[in-house]
């Protein structure tokens, strides 16, 4: 899956990039070190999720909220079609998702004012409308804290990085970064996971006990460093992660039935669908999946029918009937945007549409959520919602809600603040069945 560059000058790999400073990631080793269990009981019907991140903005005009009979300064190339629940009509280019429409709903009329990549991105990850003095955590972030997860396996992992931050929370709640995009049929190795260049798990077993010894002499200096805090028991959870059957086949998409695999596409998005199916089966609690290209503001509909829509079109539907056919549906929530819309109104001179945060569509399923329907509507051109739409507030507190995690309960920043985990925004009670 390429990187690609936003209009705004910021690159993915600027806001993706991984580190202990930006906690946007963090290496095998370095996660392990950092996070630690803090597990809740819940009786929601999600015990899982998997976020997918559409970075660049999609067009909602050209999409999931089209206007067949807005002026032709408004309505785009693309032709509406019929989807397999009636009413419900879609982009032409989203065939085989509109057969998969009875699994999942529609969020028209969201609505904010961050025009910005960056910004925006932030604010649909956290739920949170950015701040200067505080960085929200992301949704991942929050779900690793809340729920416990399986020894063996990391409870946050991003395909192929996450631009979700732990935030207040801390580094020791950041994603595992898988550092690259599987291909369908292909053995996937995770960089610190995989055993490459000749490594065996008996040069684990030697190097395990070597850190071991050397634990045990630096453990006076460790004991006073909240940093390295836990250190020998997050070495232990390494070398269970590293020489894990479990988790070794977890990341192994070629272990999946060409028949099955093939319903998910041939692109990166397709085989990482089916790798955040994969992980989800086998324990992890939370997945990103982060696809750009979406800004496109030039020859929007060359880029949208020939780049864009058919790989997330095989990928969604591959996932939502997957998850459906290993009866992972109803534990899993799948929540699907970008960080802003387009606008309704073309821009001739570059044959395309530019930012536009006041529209824009999200997708939601699983976990509860009733499929099959459309919340939500914008007006006549796609300007603005009717009535008072959603905001990205409400759709994480209903994100949260399926997990059976309440938004409003309050986190302590480092310096002792209290801050809701969602501070403005309300569930959306429609959503669920």
């Amino acid at each position: 899956m390429a990187f690609s560059r936003t209009c705004d000058g910021v690159g993915r790999r600027d806001f993706l990039r991984a580190g202990v400073a930006g906690g946007a990631g963090l290496t095998l080793a370095n996660y392990l070190q950092m996070t630690h269990a803090d597990q809740i009981n819940t009786t929601a019907k999600a015990k899982s999720a998997i976020f997918i991140n559409l970075n660049g903005g999609p067009s909602h005009m050209d999409t999931f909220d089209m206007k067949p009979d807005a002026p032709d300064e408004y309505r785009g190339d693309f032709k509406p079609i019929q989807t397999n629940v009636s009413g419900i009509h879609i982009s032409e280019h989203l065939p085989k998702l509109a057969q998969q429409m009875d699994k999942f709903t529609i969020l028209r009329g969201v609505s904010h004012s961050v025009a910005a990549h960056q910004l925006g991105t932030e604010y649909v990850n956290s739920g949170n409308r950015p701040l200067p003095s505080l960085e929200f955590p992301g949704y991942g972030a929050v779900v690793s804290k809340e729920l416990s997860g399986h020894p063996e396996l990391p409870k946050f992992v991003a395909i192929p990085k996450s631009s979700q931050r732990p935030g207040y929370l801390g580094v020791r709640y950041a994603p595992m970064n898988t550092s690259a995009t599987p291909s369908i049929g292909t053995p996937f190795k995770v960089r610190g996971m995989s055993l490459g260049s000749g490594l065996t798990v008996e040069d684990v077993e030697k190097r395990n006990n070597l850190l071991t010894r050397l634990d045990r002499t630096f453990g006076e200096f460790e004991s006073e460093n909240q940093l390295l805090d836990g250190l020998d028991q997050f070495g232990s959870q390494a070398h269970q992660m590293i020489t894990s059957k479990r988790s070794r086949e977890a990341f192994d998409i070629s272990r999946e039935s060409p028949e099955f695999a093939e319903t998910f596409g041939k692109t990166g998005l397709g085989a990482s669908c089916l790798l955040a199916l994969r992980l989800v089966e086998s324990g992890v609690r939370f997945v990103t999946v982060s696809n750009g290209g979406w800004d496109t503001h030039r020859d929007g509909w060359n880029a949208l029918k020939d780049r864009q829509l058919p790989p997330l079109d095989a990928a969604l539907a591959g996932l939502f009937a997957g998850l459906e056919s290993r009866g992972l549906l109803e534990s899993t929530v799948v929540y699907v945007t970008g960080e802003f819309g387009r606008t309704p109104k073309i821009n001739t001179e570059r044959v395309g549409r530019d930012h536009y945060p006041r529209n824009m569509f999200m997708l939601m399923a699983g976990g509860g959520v009733k499929g099959g329907q459309v919340l939500g509507e914008s007006d006549e051109k796609g300007t603005l919602p009717k009535g008072d739409g959603f905001s990205p507030d409400d759709v994480a507190a209903s994100f949260y809600h399926a997990l059976g995690i309440p938004h409003t309960r309050e986190y302590n920043t480092s310096t002792g603040r209290p801050v809701m985990i969602v501070r403005e925004g309300n569930v959306i009670p429609e959503l669920f069945a």
